[in-house]
């Protein structure tokens, strides 16, 4: 089992930074791949990012590809969702979600589908408005 926790939501203006963080537990960093979701309300849910720690591979959604950026802290086994010059499309929940995954594959090269992923969070609401 993976538990992951969510933090780090919260309303901002259009243009301003937030830094979303996904605590795992259960697994290390390298043991799993970790993407990032949002769903608007009456929307789909939408691919944000993808994370391969053991591979070093990261993937973007093309709505916020050059504005998102993803790090990590291995010791505290947390993947941290950078996001920058934020729009007001840009709000929604923001979740993420962990698969576990065998040694020497590769991951993230495109985003994977959401019902790729087993383990979900509980979700950060994330709003941008002037």
């Amino acid at each position: 089992q993976v538990q992951l926790v969510e933090s780090g939501g919260g309303s901002v203006q259009p243009g301003d930074s937030l830094r979303l963080s996904c605590a795992a537990t259960g697994y290390t960093l390298d043991e799993i791949v970790i993407g990032w979701f949002r769903q608007a309300p009456g929307k789909q849910r939408e691919g944000v990012s993808c994370f391969s720690n053991s591979v070093n591979t990261t993937a973007f959604g093309d709505s916020v590809k050059g504005r998102f950026t993803i790090s990590r802290d291995n010791a505290k086994n947390t993947v941290y969702l950078q996001m920058d010059s934020l729009k007001p499309e840009d709000t929604a929940t923001y979740y993420c979600a962990a698969i576990i995954i065998g040694p020497g594959s590769h991951y993230c090269i495109v985003m994977h589908p959401p019902g790729w992923f087993d383990y979900w969070g509980q979700g950060t609401q994330v709003t941008v408005t002037s």
